[in-house]
């Protein structure tokens, strides 16, 4: 008797980020350069203050980034076995949230548009709705919307014995 016991899907969603941290010191040092070459001139005409804004500017552009690097360590993991279906959901700072449902009561409901796609993934029980990979693209969603309504059909249809 061979009874599935693994995961049917399983999965990690994590923010796309296109620039990695190579390239964020290139930025970096490339506006700071270009800033101090644009601020040069007002310095030698004696408006040093001009100086400071362009430093500013590029001490907010790095905040900025960091803050996009901190969003991006947020990850979600999907899991679906013949009697549960676990949605983690894990913040920049570590801090977990989970909820367990039962496959066979459980519905993907995806809100479609007609020009951008997939624009809203949840997963409802009992009453209970709860937004998945809220981050992704609409191609990346309509994948999932496959991916997890396929392995949610085969944790409705029960564990096959053979």
């Amino acid at each position: 008797m061979d009874v599935i016991d693994g995961p049917l899907f399983q999965t990690v969603l994590r923010p796309h980020r296109s620039l990695k941290i190579g390239g964020f010191r290139l930025v970096i040092a490339l506006v700071a350069c270009a800033s101090a070459i644009a601020s040069l001139p007002f310095v030698l005409l004696g408006f040093w203050p001009v100086a400071g804004f362009y430093g500013l500017d590029v001490l907010l552009l790095f905040f900025a980034f960091r803050a996009n690097f901190e969003a991006a360590r947020h990850f979600e993991e999907l899991s679906v076995s013949p009697f549960e279906l676990l949605l983690r959901k894990v913040s920049p700072k570590g801090e977990a949230l989970e909820w367990r449902f039962n496959p066979v009561w459980t519905r993907l409901v995806a809100e479609e548009h007609e020009e951008f796609g997939v624009t809203r993934l949840a997963l409802v029980s009992r009453g209970q709705s709860v937004a998945v990979g809220h981050f992704l693209g609409p191609e990346d969603k309509a994948s999932l919307v496959r991916a997890l309504s396929r392995a949610l059909g085969e944790a409705k249809r029960g564990p096959s014995y053979s």
